[in-house]
């Protein structure tokens, strides 16, 4: 778990929008806070803060404040959350079995 907080410089709602739909368009997002008094965005979450913030400076104009590990409480909660990440990924889905047509044409036929 990852805390990040960004000051962002924006100057409307509509870029104050855009900004909060980058960040929350990538994945492990846990939650995501914009205080708009001091224009700082507070990001939490498992996720790289180095792709948020490359990708917000794109849109708009932003400086970290601060990147934080959260603490973990429980050992168990997260030996639980691992067994469930590892059932998830033995999941195989059904194969795609796709088929190819092939178009014959007569040599005969001419169109004018």
């Amino acid at each position: 778990m990852t805390k990040l907080v960004v000051k962002v410089h924006l100057r409307n709602d509509k870029k104050r929008r855009k900004a909060m739909q980058i960040v929350s368009k990538f994945e492990g997002i846990g939650s995501l806070a914009m205080d708009s008094k001091d224009n700082k965005l507070t990001v939490s979450g498992d996720f790289d803060p180095v792709e948020v913030v490359n990708k917000l400076r794109k849109s708009c104009n932003a400086d970290v404040v601060s990147v934080e590990s959260a603490k973990k409480d429980e050992g168990k909660k997260n030996e639980d959350q691992v067994a469930n990440l590892e059932a998830y990924q033995t999941y195989s889905p059904i194969p795609v079995t796709y088929y190819y047509v092939p178009c014959y044409e007569t040599p005969n036929c001419v169109i004018c």
